[in-house]
């Protein structure tokens, strides 16, 4: 399969803030290499051989928006398993973990810093 995303440029407007929630939320999705940069926190993936990753810098005029990222996980119960660590890392507006549509089983939530986020689970042939 052709790879078809390479990274995550993340921003937030206050780094410190929202770290200790990264640090427990993207080892958990997967992202469990961490890259040390004093202005970036940020997650490789070990699993890809190019090393797709997860970064969040600050910018400080950020302003969180409607936009969402979704991570993919394998089964129902692997939403549900990620949506705990989710929660217990201090998610905000958290809908979910259910059944949305026949086949999409999903999470809903938001980082400390009001950045949309998702993790789903999509039955084969469902919308």
């Amino acid at each position: 399969m052709v790879r078809k995303l390479d990274h995550i440029d993340l921003r937030v407007p206050d780094l410190a803030a929202v770290t200790p929630f990264y640090e427990a939320l993207l080892p958990a999705l997967g992202f469990s290499r961490r890259v040390e940069d004093p202005e970036w926190l940020q997650y490789e993936s070990v699993d890809e051989a190019a090393g797709a990753f997860f970064g969040v810098t600050e910018s400080a005029g950020h302003v969180a928006n409607e936009n969402r990222i979704a991570f993919w996980a394998g089964s129902v119960a692997e939403v549900e398993r990620l949506a705990e660590v989710a929660v217990r890392a201090g998610a905000r507006n958290v809908e979910g973990p259910m059944l949305y549509d026949p086949g999409y089983h999903a999470v809903f939530f938001e980082d400390p810093a009001g950045n949309r986020l998702e993790i789903c689970h999509r039955r084969e042939g469902a919308r």
